[in-house]
């Protein structure tokens, strides 16, 4: 997905793109650099401050910061719970903060989640206000992120505090006249989607592609078309908010008009939010 949004909304821009893994940070460089894109690399650790903020430092230094997007993510199949909430929660909390720090007045940010967060029980107020507003480095000392120990639910979690975080970082944002937001992808067919398709969970994720909405698997070109809105001029009056793009699917669990044979309503199950990983 990150590969793709780069390369659609990265024409005329310098590309400050960002991996931890060496190798694939390469290979992304090199394919976009041969297609006449301007291309900065540079290793990052979202889960730590300090390589977060010198990203962004190297992103100011390479010119204005009119769009920032972060992609990075651990699936439930991928990572211990303990690892996915600091990839997933601590991670996009620091790039909240360090990119909120740096980017230009007019520009814009997108977070990914996932579609796994709005199939997660509702959180109380209290609990909300907790996500939203807890300092960064405390986050993962919440008693909530300590007592979660099965990644398939830490990651539906860790997505949804990604909305909570995204909203309340909107006001900062907006202080340095720049909107954030952040889309919730479906199934898409990635090369974790893929592999995800072939396993266990296979079943359950085809049957919401089979039976809800638009019945395809989604493209990362149909994400970084929306996040090309989100971070251009139509998208001007928004920021704040989650974009779900899913082919359908959570509208037709919600409604009730799809029954995948889990159990009513929207309730959450290890094996459905499993599935449903972006």
């Amino acid at each position: 997905m990150g590969l793709c949004i780069a390369r659609r909304v990265g024409a005329g821009r310098v590309i400050v793109l960002a991996d931890i893994d060496r190798a694939c940070l390469d290979t992304a460089a090199e394919a976009l650099s041969g297609e006449g894109h301007r291309v900065v690399t540079r290793d990052v650790d979202v889960t730590c401050r300090s390589s977060v903020g010198a990203l962004a430092e190297l992103a100011e230094r390479s010119g204005r910061v009119a769009a920032v997007v972060h992609t990075a993510g651990l699936s439930p199949q991928q990572a211990s719970a303990q690892a996915i909430l600091a990839v997933d929660l601590l991670g996009v909390a620091l790039v909240l903060d360090e990119f909120g720090a740096v980017i230009a007045p007019g520009g814009a940010g997108v977070v990914i989640a996932s579609m796994a967060a709005h199939m997660y029980p509702a959180l109380d107020s209290e609990l909300e206000r907790q996500l939203a507003n807890t300092p960064t480095d405390e986050l993962l000392d919440l008693d909530v992120c300590t007592s979660i120990t099965d990644s398939r639910l830490a990651y539906p979690f860790a997505k949804r505090a990604n909305q909570i975080r995204v909203a309340a970082a909107a006001a900062a944002w907006a202080e340095r006249g720049a909107r954030i937001n952040c889309i919730s992808p479906g199934i898409i067919s990635t090369a974790m989607g893929r592999l995800e398709l072939s396993g266990e969970s296979g079943t359950l994720m085809q049957a919401m592609v089979d039976k809800a909405g638009l019945r395809r698997i989604g493209t990362p070109d149909d994400i970084a078309a929306a996040t090309e809105f989100l971070l251009g001029p139509s998208a001007g009056f928004i920021t704040g908010t989650d974009l779900l793009v899913d082919g359908g699917v959570v509208a037709a669990l919600h409604s009730g008009t799809v029954d995948l044979g889990i159990g009513g309503g929207s309730s959450v199950s290890p094996d459905l939010i499993e599935a449903s990983k972006q």
